[in-house]
């Protein structure tokens, strides 16, 4: 079982969604807001204040999957190909064993 994991930006969010649920065996997935800053600094890449909402970095989704092992290189390049501009701040992915996974509504236990 994998957990991948996606920091891309928020415009990108329904064409990420839209290349999930075409996926043959769509994984569902997670989406919380995130707020942060990539590696570096320099124009583009400096922290900005917002009086109103109080926030110091760029808004960006923080997207979530869980899947089979042999699906997950499908999930990867599905979300990269729905969010690939080429230019800095495309976003992230990582990939991450998970030992097990418990549902919680039916007490499945997924090792």
């Amino acid at each position: 079982m994998k957990r991948i994991e996606a920091i891309i930006q928020p415009h990108k969010l329904n064409q990420v969604i839209a290349a999930l649920h075409g996926l043959p065996q769509f994984p569902g997935f997670t989406v919380l807001d995130a707020f942060g800053q990539g590696h570096g600094r320099g124009e583009g890449g400096n922290y900005k204040y917002d009086n109103k909402e109080g926030l110091l970095a760029h808004r960006r989704c923080f997207l979530v999957v869980f899947c089979e092992d042999d699906f997950a290189i499908t999930v990867v390049n599905t979300v990269i190909g729905a969010t690939h501009t080429g230019q800095a701040g495309d976003g992230l992915i990582g990939v991450v064993d998970v030992d097990a996974l418990y549902r919680i509504g039916s007490s499945e236990v997924r090792a």
